[in-house]
C-alpha cells in the first residue's frame, strides 16, 4: 500500500519543519534543552496536522531512543506494560522514549500505570493532544511533564511546505494555486499535503501544472477547523464574546460568521443573549429586549437567513455604551452569602405577621414606600451583618448617572 505524501515527506530534522518557531527557532529555550541530548517529559498540545508527531521522531532518533508509539484511541493497559517491560532489556540502552498519541483518550487508570516509570526515569513520555491537557490528562502525571503548545501553521509557512513537496513529486503550482491551498486548510499541513497529492494524482500522464482551476473544483470552500466539542469551539465562543464587550464591531462579525459557518446557531446566539445583558448592562437597557428579538427571529429563520438578525444584534452590541455595573454588584453580593452572611432578614421585610412571646419589638413596622413622598422612604433593607455594605455602583454612562441624579435627589 503507497504511503499517503504527508508520510512519505515527513521532515527528518527539525530544521525542515515549518511553523512552530516559537519551539523551533535555534535560540528558543525549547530547541537549546533538546541541543543538549536531554529529553524531558513533555506534552504537546495543538490541534491536528501541525508537527507534533513529527517533532516526537525526530526527538527520538536525535537521542538514539528506542521509540514506541501508541496511540490513546486503541492503546490497552497491556500495552502499556509491554512497553515498560521492553525498558529493561538489553536494547534499550540508551533508554525508552515512549510517543503516546492521543492521550486524552487514555482513562485514569491507564495514565496512573505510566507514573512510577515517568518518575524514575526509566521511561521517557512524549504524549501529544489535540485537547487542553490540564482538562484531559490526569493532575500527576501532568505535573511530571513540560507542557508545549503547537499552533496553527500560518499560509506562508504552508505555502513553504507545499512548495518544497510539489518540487519533490515533479509537479509545479500557479501562483494563486499556492495561496488557495494554503488558505484552505486552517493550519493544517497534513491537510495541505494531502489536498496537494489529490490534485497530483488527477493530473494526465504528461501534465505537470496545477491550476487554480483544479484547486477551486477540489476546495469549494475553505476547510473549517471547527469542532463543538473541542477546544477551538470553546476559542471562538471566547473570541465572540470578548470581541463584543471590547466593542470591536469587525472581530465580533467575523467570530459570529466562524460560529454560523460552523452550524453553532445556538451558541451563537446564546452569546449574545449573555452579552448584551453582562457588557451593554444598565449603559443601554433597551438593548436587551431588541437582541432576544433578534435572537428569535433568527430561531425561527434558521439558517441561511439566520445570520440577517443576529449579525444586526452583534453590530448593536459591539457599538453599545457598556457597563457591567449590575452584574458587578451581583458578585459582590454572592461574596457575602457565600461567606454566609446576612442569613437573617429584617423583621419589617419578613413574610410574618405573628410576633411570638420572645420578641423584643412588636410589630413588623413595615413601611409602604408608595404612602411617602417620591415614593420613598429611608428603612433597613439588607440584613444587620451587612446593612452598610454597598454593593451597586452606578456607572459613568449617561442613563445611570441619570439615575443617579435622580435618586440623590430624592434620598438626599
Amino acid at each position: 500500500m503507497d504511503r499517503p505524501l504527508a508520510d512519505l515527506l515527513r521532515p527528518e530534522s527539525l530544521d525542515d519543519l515549518v511553523g512552530q518557531h516559537h519551539l523551533l527557532d535555534k535560540d528558543s529555550v525549547f530547541r537549546k534543552t533538546l541541543s543538549k541530548k536531554h529529553v524531558p517529559n513533555m506534552i504537546f498540545y495543538g490541534p491536528p496536522g501541525v508537527g507534533k508527531t513529527t517533532v516526537a521522531n525526530i526527538i527520538a532518533k536525535d537521542a538514539n531512543m528506542t521509540l514506541h508509539k501508541l496511540n490513546g484511541t486503541s492503546a490497552s493497559t497491556d500495552d502499556i506494560k509491554k512497553v515498560i517491560q521492553d525498558a529493561h532489556s538489553v536494547f534499550s540502552t540508551n533508554g525508552i522514549l515512549l510517543y503516546l498519541d492521543e492521550i486524552q483518550y487514555l482513562n485514569k487508570k491507564q495514565q496512573q500505570s505510566l507514573l512510577e516509570f515517568v518518575e524514575n526515569g526509566e521511561i521517557t513520555l512524549i504524549a501529544s493532544t489535540t485537547e487542553n491537557p490540564y482538562f484531559y490528562i490526569y493532575p500527576a502525571l501532568l505535573s511530571r511533564c513540560v507542557v508545549f503548545e503547537f499552533k496553527s501553521i500560518n499560509a506562508d509557512d504552508i505555502a513553504l511546505g507545499l512548495k518544497r513537496a510539489a518540487k519533490k513529486i515533479g509537479v509545479t503550482l500557479e501562483k494563486e494555486s499556492i495561496e488557495k491551498l494554503s488558505l484552505s486548510c486552517n493550519g493544517d499541513m497534513r491537510k495541505a499535503l494531502n489536498n496537494l497529492e489529490f490534485l497530483a494524482q488527477s493530473l494526465k500522464k504528461n501534465e505537470k501544472a496545477i491550476t487554480k482551476e483544479m484547486v477551486d473544483s477540489l476546495v469549494i470552500k475553505a476547510n473549517m477547523s471547527y469542532d463543538r466539542g473541542e477546544d477551538h469551539h470553546y476559542d471562538n465562543l471566547s473570541a465572540f464574546m470578548k470581541s463584543l464587550r471590547g466593542s470591536d464591531p469587525d472581530a465580533a462579525i467575523f467570530y459570529l460568521a466562524k460560529l454560523l459557518e460552523g452550524g453553532d446557531i445556538i451558541a451563537a446566539s446564546r452569546r449574545l443573549l449573555c452579552s448584551v445583558n453582562e457588557d451593554v448592562g444598565l449603559a443601554y437597557p433597551q438593548l436587551i429586549p431588541i437582541v432576544k428579538a433578534c435572537v428569535d427571529s433568527a430561531l425561527q429563520l434558521g439558517m441561511p437567513e439566520a445570520y440577517l438578525p443576529l449579525s444586526n444584534a452583534a453590530i448593536l452590541i459591539a457599538t453599545a455604551p457598556k457597563s457591567n455595573s449590575s452584574c458587578m454588584a451581583y458578585y459582590k453580593a454572592s461574596e457575602d452569602i457565600k461567606a454566609g452572611k446576612g442569613t437573617s432578614v429584617p423583621r419589617q421585610l419578613q413574610n410574618t405577621h405573628y410576633d411570638g412571646n420572645d420578641a423584643k419589638v412588636k410589630g413588623q413596622n413595615y413601611k409602604y414606600p408608595h404612602d411617602y413622598p417620591n415614593h420613598w422612604v429611608k428603612q433597613q433593607y439588607l440584613p444587620d451583618d451587612v446593612k452598610n455594605q454597598k454593593y451597586f455602583e452606578y456607572g459613568p454612562n449617561k442613563i445611570e448617572q441619570s439615575a443617579k441624579e435622580y435618586w440623590d435627589k430624592i434620598k438626599k
